[in-house]
């Protein structure tokens, strides 16, 4: 059975890619560009930089900097309305995912009008929108590379997953430079994040040979990389692992599918304002737990992959190394629990239904290789404390 598999069209990866955003543009036909970024990476100067070699090169640029951590339908109107409205021929997406997400959502918006609740899955998008060129400076979302944005609607707490070809990017830039100056919570986040798609791509009932094969490479990439860059931000080496595998990540999850870690994380998020990649780890142990019995062998593959396992242990003894090696990562990391990270006991379990429910009608826990009902996520989540 053959597997559709979706890629940005281009993809300059490694040291200075960022620095090639011009001749990707002019090879696109592109000269009119709006920059869809964030404060913060005008005030690291980012933009400045880049921006530099686009007015080298003599194209006019226009930026909206007004994306926010975790998008919102309300906080991507003014981008939707300027991208409507100027003459730009394309959108260059510089940041984290957020940036990112919310440069694929004001893509199709702005060409096609509507509200992000009409794009939300069980919808496909496959209608191009305005091109989107997308330079990640973290290595944690690979949303550079995949099919997917998610967008909060405030008024339910919903944070809305929207999929197609149309939420693919253009081109992605992948430069690790852009990530040296992460501050370590960021850093762990954004990598844990990056791991919980090569895990989830792997196991997901969605999993195809071309998937594996990115999913086993990011795993080997991340894995041993990730506490050295949380200790050692400088460290270049590493960061260039770390950074390419976030981005084989993505393509691995965005052409299988992520699963039950992601599925209950986002109502985490909505309600709690918890930034994904920290709401992602909370989770990761205690699912992974739960699922090793409905996978057992391919969780043993990741725990090889990710060199806690040898391929003299059985599928017992990876499982339970793995097990080990999640918890001791978070520990290591400082990943905090819901308590620590503030949230009060009562409000979450009042809305634990709720969250299990929102986290059912995405669509990702069916693709884990357990699917729970409702009850068995409300007993995780509450099982977090």
């Amino acid at each position: 059975m053959s597997s559709p598999i979706i890629l940005p069209r281009i993809m300059q990866i490694g040291k200075g890619a960022s620095k090639e955003l011009a001749p990707v543009l002019q090879s696109m036909g592109c000269y009119r560009p709006l920059i869809i970024t964030d404060e913060m990476m005008v005030q690291l100067k980012y933009i400045e930089l880049i921006g530099q070699g686009l007015t080298d090169s003599g194209i006019h640029y226009d930026v909206f900097d007004e994306t926010v951590p975790e998008p919102t339908v309300v906080s991507i109107l003014a981008g939707v309305e300027l991208a409507a409205k100027g003459d730009y021929d394309c959108l260059v997406a510089i940041g984290g995912g957020s940036p990112i997400d919310s440069a694929k959502a004001i893509s199709i918006l702005a060409k096609f009008g509507g509200e992000m609740r009409d794009y939300k899955v069980p919808r496909v998008v496959n209608e191009l929108g305005l091109p989107v060129i997308a330079i990640p400076t973290t290595a944690g979302t690979g949303s550079e590379a995949t099919r997917f944005t998610v967008i909060t609607d405030e008024t339910s707490d919903e944070k809305m997953l929207c999929m197609g070809e149309g939420f693919m990017p253009m081109a992605a830039l992948v430069d690790y430079e852009l990530t040296l100056s992460l501050p370590p919570r960021t850093t762990a986040d954004t990598g844990i994040d990056a791991l919980t798609h090569a895990m989830e791509a792997y196991v997901s009932r969605k999993a195809n040979p071309y998937s594996d094969s990115q999913a086993i490479a990011a795993m080997q990439l991340i894995a041993p990389n990730l506490r050295t860059v949380y200790q050692d931000g400088k460290n270049r080496a590493a960061r260039e692992k770390v950074m390419l595998g976030a981005a084989l990540a993505g393509i691995a999850f965005s052409n299988a599918s992520v699963a039950l870690v992601h599925g209950m994380s986002r109502p985490i998020g909505a309600f709690f304002h918890v930034p994904h990649g920290l709401s992602n780890a909370m989770l990761l142990p205690t699912v992974t737990e739960y699922s090793i019995p409905g996978s057992s062998q391919r969780y043993a593959d990741c725990a090889r992959a990710m060199g806690v396992a040898t391929e003299k242990d059985d599928t017992e003894t990876a499982n339970h190394k793995l097990l080990i090696e999640l918890k001791q990562l978070n520990s290591e990391l400082q990943v905090p629990s819901p308590a620590e990270f503030g949230i009060d006991k009562q409000a979450f379990w009042d809305v634990s239904k709720t969250m299990a429910e929102q986290a059912l009608a995405s669509g990702s826990p069916s693709n884990n290789p357990r699917v729970p009902s409702v009850d068995e996520m409300i007993e995780i989540y509450q099982s977090l404390w």
